[in-house]
């Protein structure tokens, strides 16, 4: 008797974690944007700088800082001289395995004890960065890397700038 009861208890201690067993503690986000080679700046929620890089790209995000309860949330700022600065925040809730999957298979020990220490049971949201930069009303894009004039749509000159445009023909 004593050892079917030890048993039923090992069972639900090493099913009970569904998120921390299926899941994984990172995240992998991929980072894109038009036009492309903006910066890329990551920071956490405590305001440390956890990536730098160029669109595109993808980063590998932690899902929780260790703590019981540690969810991670990040900012997402895409830049490029010339256009407006995108700010998006990357959220982290609770996933599925650990909400259905520790309901369905009994995981008290999991849902209160393993899965709230492991980054597993965190979604990273959105699962993907996708920027369109915009002008910024100050500065003009007509110029190419190389030196290329680049030909726009009315539509797409900021206003401030269509007094400054010339008749050419």
């Amino acid at each position: 008797m004593k050892t079917s009861v030890c048993v039923i208890v090992l069972s639900s201690a090493l099913v009970g974690a569904c998120a921390t067993i299926v899941g994984d503690k990172t995240q992998l986000v991929p980072l894109s944007s038009t036009p492309s080679e903006a910066s890329v700046v990551i920071t956490d929620e405590k305001g440390a700088q956890v990536f730098k890089g160029m669109t595109p790209t993808s980063v590998t995000l932690q899902k929780s800082d260790g703590s019981y309860w540690g969810k991670k949330n990040y900012t997402v700022e895409i830049s490029k001289a010339g256009f407006k600065t995108q700010s998006i925040p990357l959220i982290g809730s609770a996933n599925g395995w650990y909400i259905a999957g520790n309901i369905v298979f009994g995981g008290i020990i999991g849902w209160f004890i393993v899965d709230p220490f492991n980054g597993a049971m965190y979604t990273l949201s959105p699962k993907q960065v996708t920027a369109t930069l915009g002008d910024d009303n100050t500065a003009h894009n007509n110029i190419g890397i190389d030196g290329s004039i680049s030909i726009v749509l009315i539509q797409d000159v900021p206003l401030s700038l269509r007094k400054e445009m010339k008749r050419i023909n």
